[in-house]
């Protein structure tokens, strides 16, 4: 098996476990149109202004998508500083090859939080 589809596999079983989550809330049919924009809305304004536009709205639906998208960019791109979330770093500590490198996982994220969050996520 290579390391590419162990890495797939481990993105598609933490988006399944964060759509889960996300199932039978309140705010499961806003998070699943959020998440269905959300890799449009990195690859015109940038990871940084999305995760600043997400954490700006406050509610639970852009909370919840930020918290997961950074939860798992961190955890890959080995970012272990516990008091900075994944904007911070972004803004302030990554380079750009690192900028890039969390742009390209969180996008590859995105995918599968969308495909889920599609098929389980009430309309």
């Amino acid at each position: 098996m290579s390391q590419q589809r162990s890495l797939e596999q481990k993105r598609a079983s933490a988006a399944w476990n964060r759509v889960k989550d996300v199932k039978g809330k309140p705010h499961e049919s806003k998070y699943r149109a959020l998440v269905k924009g959300a890799m449009a809305e990195v690859q015109t304004n940038g990871l940084g202004q999305a995760l600043a536009f997400w954490a700006a709205k406050k509610e639970e639906h852009h909370k919840a998508l930020a918290s997961h998208v950074s939860e798992w960019v961190k955890s890959e791109l080995k970012i272990t500083d516990p008091k900075k979330n994944l904007l911070e770093w972004v803004t302030q500590d990554a380079r750009t090859d690192q900028y890039r490198r969390a742009t390209s996982e969180a996008m590859a994220f995105l995918a599968w939080l969308k495909r889920f969050a599609e098929a389980e996520l009430k309309d």
